[in-house]
């Protein structure tokens, strides 16, 4: 996959990553819930895997692409990601209004952001290892940007899943900023990585 391409990658990952964890949450939520109440979480989960499994099909259909079909592939990608997240904001509000459920997805939400700026940041390092002395610097310093801006999005998250009383609007919107944070230091890091090579 050309370096360029490496950015679709991450940002396709990234969102099966949280994908994954709102329907682990509600997987989790489930098998606690009253019969009346299981039926509908576990419809909902149905529902999210459908299309978590659709984003996850047309991503694989990427594999090995270059960036201009990655960057046609993106447009169909973020419209099967909104659909996920207008679903799951819909549960949400209709039956996630307990504070703890909703708690509980941000947090295992935040911890998959967290995991999948970890691993671009390890994709870019190993990376940079095969490039010359003073475009391995140059590369290696994108990554301490994308490291420190993790630890800012981090910080941010873990503040909110302290306070624990946050609406799911504030918090939802704590995940899109991070969410976008991600995908600015994300792109810097490969436009900076292939600037280098």
């Amino acid at each position: 996959m050309e370096s360029s391409a490496h950015f679709y990658f991450n940002w396709a990952k990234e969102r099966i990553d949280e994908m994954d964890a709102v329907i682990a949450s509600l997987e989790g939520k489930a098998t606690q819930l009253a019969a009346d109440s299981r039926v509908m979480v576990e419809k909902t989960v149905v529902e999210l895997r459908a299309k978590r499994d659709e984003f996850l099909q047309n991503m694989k259909k990427q594999t090995g692409a270059n960036e201009t079909a990655w960057s046609h592939a993106k447009a169909k990608l973020e419209t099967e990601w909104n659909g996920f997240q207008a679903d799951m904001k819909k549960y949400v509000e209709e039956f996630g209004q307990q504070a703890k459920q909703q708690q509980v997805i941000f947090e295992e939400v935040a911890a998959a952001q967290m995991k999948a700026w970890r691993q671009a940041a390890d994709k870019m390092l190993a990376a940079s290892a095969e490039l010359a002395s003073d475009q391995k610097v140059k590369a290696e310093a994108a990554v301490q940007q994308m490291k420190a801006g993790a630890s800012s999005a981090e910080a941010n998250l873990q503040r909110l899943a302290k306070a624990g009383g946050e609406s799911w609007t504030a918090l939802n919107a704590a995940l899109a900023e991070s969410r976008a944070a991600f995908d600015r230091a994300n792109k810097t890091a490969w436009d900076s990585f292939k600037r280098a090579s």
